[in-house]
């Protein structure tokens, strides 16, 4: 083999097994962003995202050996970096739509685990190809840069370095830097760029004219990329977003009407915060939660509240405006939902909230509080340090004497065994009474817990003295929902808390009820007649 001139530095070869590690990991972090607001960021989202690469890898490092000791041509390895590059920007382009074509196709034809299934699929469909052909980097490289089997053992160290610490790059860069501050589009748009100089340094080395080509078009096609994928809209069907965007934890969206202002943080389905521009009660299970501080027999204006999960700050707002100058204190992982609860859902100013994780904040602090809520859970991303007995013992160290904990439970099921079941279960273990309220209209379960026997008569006595009408009405329906829970045997552990597992049970009971009506229009009439319904 003829060792063409740009390669007789290994320094070249060795630093494109740099950038290629970092880009491998920078498109899975992009790739987990992508599809998080539509399939959740559950750790099962995740292990589709790591094994669905994984793979793709190891068919690339079979064929790129297999190739580069049947023909040992650099320039076919530059080729597949160069196609691999581009593919990779078209992506923020493209990504979007094959999401939903796939979304839509399966949800028709799928009966259960859709999620499971649908981002698998776009998965594959999205990330295999231009991670199959980096896969074949670094046999390919191995076969450019021993020369001989004294020194073999050293180059592939040096490559394997190279690659590593470049993979450490493309994991901290993108999380840390480059999404936060430009979004998941832009990101994969810099580091399908860094791919596409790298292959076209090798061409520009070789001065053909099939190469003059072959940089045109590819910069013609990168800018075309950049052109029409740069913006971070995953909800492109929306036209008036008060805002879209993305933080370190979440993608963001707030919407805006005549009457509220909401806050999701997927595209699909879920409403995490709502803000009601009137001043009403949100018709949702904040209100339901209000009858904790009723709960407790002391002025409501002498209780100290405890929000884990503040959002931006629906339940805070509420409390403020029907129970005056309750002190209040929120707990927040995400400090981007922080400044949009400012900006866009006016939360009170002397409400403080704390940028931290739930359980670690009850960890550093020795406060007790009066009411804690919990309301860290959303679709099916509950943090399983948050559902553990563990957890939920914590809370109660942390509540004054007969305190109450008000937990939002967003996924009902009457299935056996399911999510809310498990939860109420745990929590029964911890307190002594518990009751549950199912929130009209919806999929919440409200859930409060104490260790006062007498939490539901000082309730009746308090919410029969309300003075504001809506609120009277409001706890008389709590009250007419509100039972007893008997505890069962259901009970999750720090160690044993499978949550993503039973969250996706009931989002498929959920998808399935949503789509049934669509799914008979297909049955009956086909494609054509689901388009006569948008038509």
């Amino acid at each position: 083999m003829n060792k063409e001139k740009i390669l007789e530095n290994k320094l070249f070869l060795y630093l494109t097994e740099f950038f290629a590690g970092m880009s491998v990991m920078a498109v899975e972090l992009g790739a987990s962003r992508l599809l998080a607001p539509y399939f959740s960021s559950s750790q099962i989202v995740w292990t589709i995202i790591i094994g669905t690469i994984m793979i793709a890898m190891a068919l690339g490092n079979i064929y790129g050996g297999k190739s580069a000791d049947k023909k040992p041509s650099p320039s076919i390895l530059y080729k597949r970096i160069l196609i691999s590059g581009i593919w990779i920007a078209m992506i923020p382009v493209l990504g979007k739509y094959v999401i939903l074509a796939v979304s839509a196709l399966l949800i028709f034809t799928v009966n259960s685990n859709f999620l499971i299934i649908a981002s698998f699929t776009a998965c594959m469909v999205i990330f295999v190809f231009p991670l199959f052909l980096l896969g074949t980097v670094t046999p390919s490289l191995a076969k450019y840069c021993v020369e001989s089997l004294e020194d073999s053992g050293k180059t592939v160290g040096t490559l394997n370095a190279f690659n590593t610490i470049g993979s450490i790059i493309g994991t901290f860069v993108p999380t840390f830097v480059t999404i936060p501050s430009v979004g998941t589009s832009i990101t994969l748009l810099i580091f399908a760029g860094i791919l596409i100089a790298l292959s076209m340094t090798y061409f520009i080395s070789n001065k053909t004219n099939k190469n003059k080509i072959t940089i045109t078009i590819s910069s013609i096609i990168f800018i075309l990329c950049c052109i029409f994928g740069y913006s971070d809209s995953f909800a492109f069907w929306e036209t008036e977003l008060a805002y879209e965007g993305e933080s370190i934890y979440n993608y963001l969206q707030v919407k805006e009407s005549d009457k509220n202002v909401i806050l999701s943080t997927n595209v699909l389905f879920g409403v995490q915060s709502v803000y009601m521009k009137e001043n009403s009660l949100t018709g949702m299970y904040y209100d339901y939660a209000m009858a904790a501080p009723l709960m407790m027999d002391k002025d409501t204006e002498d209780i100290e509240l405890l929000i884990l999960g503040m959002g931006t700050g629906t339940y805070a707002t509420q409390c403020k405006k029907y129970f005056g100058n309750v002190k209040i204190e929120g707990v927040e992982i995400d400090e981007k939902i922080t400044q949009l609860s400012r900006e866009y859902f006016h939360l009170p100013k002397d409400v403080h909230v704390t940028t931290y994780d739930g359980r670690a904040f009850l960890n550093a602090v020795d406060k007790k509080y009066d009411v804690i809520m919990v309301d860290a859970y959303q679709d099916i991303t509950i943090p399983f340090q948050m559902s553990s007995i563990e957890f939920f013992t914590l809370v109660k160290e942390h509540l004054s004497e007969n305190g109450v904990m008000v937990v939002n439970m967003n996924m009902y099921s009457s299935a056996e065994g399911n999510i809310n079941q498990y939860l109420s279960d745990t929590i029964s273990s911890v307190f002594s009474e518990v009751y549950t309220a199912n929130v009209s209209g919806s999929t919440n379960r409200e859930l409060f817990a104490s260790d006062n026997p007498d939490m539901c008569n000082i309730f009746e006595e308090k919410r029969k003295a309300l003075d504001d009408n809506d609120l009277y009405y409001m706890m008389e329906q709590v009250a007419g929902n509100l039972e007893i829970y008997n505890k069962g045997n259901y009970i999750m552990t720090d160690d044993k808390a499978p949550v993503e597992l039973l969250g996706m049970k009931v989002i498929d009971e959920l998808i399935k009820d949503e789509v049934a009506y669509y799914k008979d229009i297909y049955k009956r009439n086909g494609l054509s007649g689901i388009l006569d319904l948008f038509l």
